[in-house]
């Protein structure tokens, strides 16, 4: 149903207009590397074949770097980089394919997805209602009508079936024109054919008057075609709803403040990395930025899935679509809009469907052929039949379009996409984001879990369990030492001296990896690394070395102040790791933290190996090791040294909350404060795989038994017609089954109290 492209037919008149060179660019992105990135909305994009026809027709351009496509949101980026004088018409080229297409924008896509909506349903209607008076008249001549009355009865079938099929099928017949202009065949093209040639047949056999027509085929046919096309719509535009839903978080524009310290309205486009802007209680952060005056509450349950406000003040980090609550602030803009959390979030929803897993490429490669296939086995059988009959031109011409309605691969094109379209939208609203759809089938083949400590297994934000040494105004230098930096560590130190009074410092500097260090009083202090901060400690009380997690403070020349820090498990950590102990997935840490606080961690959730110190290498290495050893490794972990870990995992998963270069990495990324979402994904990864597997167990079984029957000549284009349209529903049905998972407390003891006969991990179990 959905397996081609319903590009509206772009005639001369038609054409999108060319944009000027500085349209497109103030359009576009352009990244530090220069290239450009320029995005295009093309509305009638459908399907696999669809993506392969634009990443290639673009990806032959001159200059252009790579092109990708994507279903849901009919996004097509192109990445470019201008080194020549061509002119680069991106809107003219895809024309050119048969598309028409527009510069993209997110807030328009919901309204044009509308329009597509209500076209397919006002379609769907037209098909239905004259489908069910064609049947009502059918069914008399079929009952034993006279045959006056049954030359009455055709006469107004086709009064009816005419205009219908041309109002109805107008979907599929722009498409059809529109590949033919292009010079390449889709799935539209034997559909529109053998439609209009069992239209036409009807409408000649009943002006001779014959007793046999098929207007209730032809309108048969695309009754369910529009069916299936309107639930594949519908499933794709739940998909767009999130992406719309995460869109409208972001208002369209904020108060700048400028130099003079005036302050205006500015739309967002408009707003650059380095600008201040002013946040009202009650507003929405529209970018990525670091507060630089004033304190609030802010609502992060986007970011964090928690809905307990966090208090914020001068150098918290803050992201794109939080909620400010209690009171004004000023941030300085960090990142621009396309390149925000929202943003991030937004790419990874659109990436769900762009990957080229094994199943995808099956189904490309089957629609590849399936087309002048299907047109090659229409004319054999065309050809044999007028040998076999002796010329009976009527018998072989219905033959063949039975073949072409019959052998529509919609049931195969939908095999995949709309399961990973259904499982992507159930994860997300687990919290659960799906960058990658490859990562549904990598899932299930998982048998190793291997966390990452800080920021993964725990929260990243420690807090003090002992002070060794130090004065109450020692506490308070430090303190407010602490205040300065954006450190965890350094944050817990500022907490645990709230109640202390602020002092005075100055030459304040901040040292990457080692600490932050000031004047007070004249002397000079630190906070931070044990070895760094005793070069300027009391030799002889300072530098005793331990492994464990903490943070030393000194005043130059007096004693060193020793902060010892443990970290936070996450929420449902130790349910998460014992449920993928009991369903049979080794478990293990990997970690750069020193070996005491790994060790107790380890202890705490039951893991039994728990690596310590390590680099980004050592950790490659391991699951290096994992997977000489036959293991498929997911990786779990959140931090700037885990991105090489992740990338080299069978597949990944990195908590929102983690750093950018991490969340870039991962195959997927849960937005809660818990681990709660990786059993859902690996549970809803397994179904999504079996169902995949079903849905292509349908399609060849369908058309093992339907195309032999079909060219035999068993079949009139009736009963394709209900044939072919009933495999694709049975697909899209089977598929929604995903949605039909339920997570309340009976289904968990079901899946707790399940057996599993197979070899693999026992993924029922997990809730």
């Amino acid at each position: 149903m959905s397996c081609c492209a319903t590009a509206m037919a772009i005639d001369a008149a038609g054409l999108p207009p060319p944009i000027s060179s500085d349209h497109l660019l103030a359009a576009s992105h352009v990244a530090d590397d220069g290239s450009i990135q320029s995005d295009f909305f093309v509305p009638d994009m459908h399907c696999a074949a669809c993506i392969r026809t634009i990443e290639s027709g673009l990806g032959n351009l001159p200059d252009v770097i790579s092109a990708r496509a994507n279903l849901s949101t009919r996004r097509v980026s192109v990445i470019w980089r201008p080194t020549s004088a061509v002119d680069h018409d991106f809107l003219g080229a895809l024309a050119d394919l048969g598309f028409k297409a527009s510069i993209f924008d997110l807030a328009d896509i919901q309204d044009k997805s509308d329009d597509v909506g209500r076209r397919l349903l006002l379609c769907l209607a037209v098909a239905g209602f004259a489908l069910a008076n064609i049947m009502l008249l059918s069914v008399s001549m079929w009952s034993g009508a006279d045959q006056e009355t049954a030359k009455l009865f055709q006469l107004i079938s086709g009064i009816i079936a005419v205009p219908a099929v041309l109002f109805a099928g107008q979907p599929f017949f722009a498409s059809a024109v529109s590949s033919l202009q292009a010079w390449r065949l889709n799935m539209d093209v034997p559909i529109s054919l053998a439609v209009l040639l069992a239209l036409g047949m009807s409408i000649f056999e009943s002006l001779a008057g014959n007793h046999e027509t098929y207007f209730d085929a032809a309108v048969m046919l695309l009754f369910f075609l529009l069916i299936g096309r309107y639930l594949d719509h519908m499933m794709r535009d739940r998909a767009r709803s999130a992406v719309m839903h995460l869109a409208k978080l972001v208002p369209q524009g904020a108060t700048l403040v400028g130099n003079n310290g005036r302050t205006a309205y500015t739309p967002l486009n408009e707003i650059n990395i380095g600008d201040t802007l002013l946040i009202a209680a009650g507003e929405r952060i529209p970018v990525n930025g670091r507060v630089t005056a004033g304190a609030s509450d802010l609502d992060r349950s986007l970011v964090t899935g928690e809905s307990t406000p966090v208090s914020v003040e001068t150098g918290v980090e803050v992201e794109a679509g939080v909620l400010n609550l209690t009171g004004p602030v000023q941030m300085t803009v960090t990142k621009p809009a396309d390149k925000s959390f929202i943003a991030e979030v937004v790419q990874m929803m659109e990436a769900a469907e762009q990957s080229k897993s094994r199943y995808v490429r099956i189904a490309d490669r089957a629609a590849q052929i399936y087309a002048p296939a299907v047109h090659l086995l229409a004319v054999l059988t065309f050809t044999g039949w007028m040998v076999a009959s002796g010329g009976d031109w009527r018998l072989s011409l219905y033959t063949a379009i039975a073949v072409l309605i019959i052998t529509c691969p919609c049931a195969l094109g939908l095999a995949v996409p709309i399961a990973q379209v259904v499982a992507a939208n159930r994860l997300f609203r687990s919290g659960m984001l799906v960058k990658d759809g490859a990562a549904l089938e990598k899932l299930c083949e998982v048998d190793m879990a291997v966390f990452d400590k800080t920021g993964t297994l725990t929260l990243g934000t420690p807090h003090i369990t002992s002070i060794d040494g130090g004065t109450d105004a020692e506490h308070a230098v430090a303190g407010s030492l602490a205040r300065l930096s954006s450190h965890p560590a350094a944050r817990a130190i500022a907490t645990n001296a709230n109640k202390s009074p602020a002092v005075l410092l100055s030459d304040i500097s901040e040292h990457p990896g080692f600490g932050i260090e000031a004047i007070w009083n004249g002397e000079n202090i630190r906070l931070g690394r044990r070895s760094w901060v005793s070069e300027i400690a009391n030799k002889t009380a300072g530098d005793r070395p331990t492994d464990k997690s903490e943070v030393c403070f000194a005043v130059s020349g007096r004693d060193l102040v020793t902060y010892a820090l443990t970290d936070t498990l996450r929420q449902d950590a130790a349910k998460t790791i014992s449920l993928l102990r009991e369903a049979g997935y080794g478990i293990e840490i990997l970690s750069g933290d020193a070996t005491t606080p790994v060790n107790a961690v380890a202890i705490d959730l039951g893991i039994k190996k728990a690596s310590a110190e390590l680099d980004p290498a050592d950790k490659i290495a391991r699951i290096r090791d994992l997977q000489s050893d036959g293991h498929k490794v997911l990786y779990v972990g959140d931090g700037l040294n885990d991105a090489p870990a992740l990338a080299a995992a069978h597949v990944s998963i990195a908590p929102s909350t983690g750093a950018d270069v991490g969340r870039q990495s991962a195959d997927l990324v849960f937005t809660g404060e818990g681990l709660g979402a990786i059993n859902p994904a690996l549970r809803v990864a397994r179904r999504t795989n079996t169902i995949v597997r079903q849905n292509f167990v349908l399609a060849v079984l369908y058309n093992c038994i339907a195309v032999p029957i079909a060219v035999t000549g068993n079949v009139t284009p009736l009963i394709a017609a209900l044939a072919m349209s009933g495999s694709s529903i049975v697909v899209v049905a089977n598929s929604l089954r995903l949605n039909l998972t339920q997570d309340d407390g009976a289904s968990r003891r079901v899946r707790e109290n399940g057996h599993n006969t197979t070899c693999e991990p026992n993924l029922e179990a997990i809730q």
